[in-house]
């Protein structure tokens, strides 16, 4: 993919932050008003995870003590969502859209530093400016001034092709610093970014598998062919047979190197399962439908899932691996919920550049969805599940709201 021009072209875009910093220095904050890690006011957290192991489909990690050895205990993970950050947004309310995405990024930095996770997943949704090379690159800027160690599934609005130079481009800026996990992962698959985190809790075991997917945009006429689905089917992508079949060769392959281990899986857009959790619709309301167990939060719109499902649940479900899926991509919805043995999460939403429940019911703030969501791996293998809701900029303080979960 052009390794030489790929090369220039980030270095450039590094050298173009370098100078807005400055400008930003000598301008007292003021301008220019894109720059993440300045705006979102980020200072360095640190981490105890050191990578141990990686290829070109798979990153290991693990948490270490002080003189090198595995520390077995907790392990977290702060998931976010559908930051949406652009240069234009639909919404009015708020100021401008670079200032929405300056108070997403910097609730986001600020929840980071109070709860000091391990790692950091974005599911999707969140780099969709017109500028999203030069974002890609500042975000992982950012995760090094943070000192934090984060990964990246694509959602359906930053990929604006399956495959292409451009997301290549974008994701390669993702891991232009050494707190990147991403991985590109096996060619032969869908999109970019469908790769493994291991993380180990001994040096013959392991924690837990994480599994991120490309989960694309919309069903396009080349699947549909494919697939034999109707000509007319539109909707939402799904997650495609050669993902399906490689998520079960390498929870095999990981069964053989260490014994059985459970498997969470990360992408954009909710598998059809999810829709199984709450019946009704918008207008007359959501109720469980009794299939699933809710554990936490609810449901204010339609589970946007692709109309179409590949598989993959009852695949992953036979296979007998999967604790659970983290979703983003639907911003109101938030319910956290047992279905089949499996743990159905909605990412929390963090961007104030996109519909909340603010311009749909008239919600205050306070009492919308915006936050993150925190999984703690407990050393017993259970996980724990937490909402951790937004606080208010300085100056609109409340306190942390949060509801959680074990299972």
């Amino acid at each position: 993919m052009h390794p030489v021009i790929t090369f220039l072209r980030h270095k450039g875009i590094a050298a173009v932050l370098a100078g807005a910093r400055l400008l930003h220095r000598v301008t007292g904050g003021r301008r220019p008003k894109f720059l993440f890690s300045e705006n979102a006011e980020a200072e360095y957290v640190g981490s105890s995870v050191r990578i141990v192991e990686e290829d070109e489909t798979s990153v290991t990690i693990a948490k270490c003590r002080p003189d090198g050895t595995i520390d077995p205990g907790e392990f977290t993970i702060l998931t976010t969502t559908d930051l949406h950050l652009d240069t234009k947004s639909p919404l009015t309310r708020g100021g401008s859209a670079a200032d929405r995405n300056n108070k997403s990024m910097r609730m986001l930095v600020r929840q980071i530093k109070r709860l000091r996770p391990d790692l950091v997943i974005f599911t999707g949704d969140v780099n969709q400016s017109d500028f999203q090379q030069i974002d890609a690159v500042q975000l992982a800027q950012l995760f090094e001034k943070l000192g934090v160690y984060w990964a990246y599934a694509f959602g359906n609005h930053e990929a604006r092709e399956e495959k292409g130079y451009y997301k290549y481009l974008m994701y390669k800026g993702f891991q232009y610093g050494p707190h990147c996990l991403c991985r590109f992962g096996d060619p032969s698959l869908f999109g970019y970014g469908n790769f493994a985190i291991h993380i180990k809790n001994s040096e013959t075991t392991l924690a837990k598998s994480l599994y991120l997917f490309d989960s694309g945009r919309d069903i396009q006429p080349e699947r549909r062919a494919a697939y034999g689905l109707p000509e007319d089917l539109d909707g939402y992508d799904f997650l495609k047979r050669e993902q399906i079949a490689w998520y079960l060769r390498e929870t095999e392959k990981t069964r053989r190197r260490y014994g059985p281990v459970r498997t969470m899986v990360y992408l954009h857009i909710p598998l059809p399962e999810y829709a199984e959790v709450f019946g009704g619709n918008e207008e007359q309301g959501f109720a469980l439908t009794g299939k699933a167990e809710l554990l936490y939060g609810g449901q204010n719109e339609s589970v946007g899932c692709s109309p179409y499902n590949s598989g993959f649940f009852d695949a992953a479900v036979n296979e007998g691996s999967l604790q659970a899926v983290f979703a983003g991509h639907d911003h109101v919805n938030d319910f956290c919920a047992g279905y089949r043995g499996v743990l159905l999460v909605y990412s929390q939403c963090g961007g104030y550049n996109t519909y909340s429940m603010e311009d749909r019911k008239g919600w205050p703030e306070r009492d919308c969805h915006y936050g993150v969501t925190l999984t703690t791996l407990l050393p017993d293998g259970a996980l724990r599940v937490s909402q951790e809701k937004y606080a208010a900029l300085p100056g609109q303080e409340r306190d942390e709201e949060s509801g959680d979960s074990q299972r």
